[in-house]
């Protein structure tokens, strides 16, 4: 028995994929309580500590509705932009040899390494009404700066790294006699790009959008300059937190950031849904 006992046992420790698994997990675990789950907790237990009359009174004040529509309205059409744009870019990127390919390859990183408050000045500059291409544009009509669409322009700048570096590893491994194939079989391009290329890229390209979405809600820094920040036109939500902080209006900041935490879990557990569908639909479980 005590053979058996001890046979059984260097067995299960020969079949364990990582070393150290006990303590990596124990790791892992206390540093997602720390970090992420107890700064959580408190912030729900402060604001379901305002009762509930006040919480919904304060979550629907019609400009904290407004700037929770703002944060996600733009947040969203961002991330539909990047999606389209980010999967053309990993194409051009891995498909394509051209003078200046490792140079546009760094350049898709630019939006990590730079600061936001940086993208927001420069975007400003360059769309403000007397701005280089605003200049051109406010004669037409058009007005970026200091509205929603300026907004959006600066969530697909800071978003669109997260859907192309998603998508490009996937889009290596496809091997290009798929294509071929499907030429050989009578499709045409649009079909091998539709019905061939597209449903294996569906996980990859789902889970850029997820990540340059839920980048674009909480972004900051480059919305602030170019948004203007006009209450009821081009107010975020996180601005409006920090306006509620420095009015020391605690319970109002808790309740609007309680709001965006809740939005934005139920929004990500759908994509993740989503995601988990399409592995399984399309055998990348």
């Amino acid at each position: 028995m005590a053979n058996t006992s001890f046979a059984t046992g260097w067995k299960w420790r020969q079949a364990s994929v990582i070393p150290g698994f006990g303590l990596s997990l124990g790791y892992t675990l206390s540093y997602l309580v720390l970090i992420i789950l107890i700064p959580l907790a408190g912030l729900v237990w402060h604001t379901a500590s305002l009762g509930l009359p006040e919480l919904a009174s304060l979550a629907t004040d019609s400009r904290t509705l407004n700037a929770l529509r703002i944060s996600f309205g733009t947040a969203m059409a961002a991330a539909f932009v990047n999606a389209v744009f980010g999967v053309i870019v990993a194409w051009v990127l891995v498909r394509y040899d051209f003078p200046g390919r490792r140079f546009v390859d760094a350049a898709v990183d630019l939006p990590f390494a730079l600061p936001t408050a940086v993208a927001g000045i420069a975007l400003t500059t360059l769309y403000a009404p007397k701005g280089w291409i605003g200049a051109w544009l406010t004669p037409l009509g058009i007005k970026i700066a200091y509205t929603p669409l300026g907004i959006v322009i600066a969530l697909i700048f800071i978003g669109l790294p997260f859907v192309v570096r998603t998508v490009q590893p996937v889009m290596e491994e496809i091997d290009r006699q798929v294509e071929e194939a499907a030429a050989t079989l009578g499709a045409n391009r649009f079909q091998t790009i539709f019905r061939v290329l597209l449903p294996g890229l569906f996980p990859a390209i789902l889970t850029g959008f997820a990540l340059a979405f839920a980048r674009g809600v909480g972004e900051y820094g480059s919305v602030i300059f170019i948004a203007g920040n006009i209450p009821y036109v081009s107010e975020i939500a996180p601005l409006l937190i920090v306006i509620r902080l420095e009015e020391f209006n605690y319970p109002a900041a808790m309740a609007v950031a309680t709001i965006m935490l809740v939005i934005s879990f139920i929004m990500l557990f759908i994509i993740n849904l989503i995601q988990a569908w399409s592995r399984k639909r399309y055998g990348y479980a």
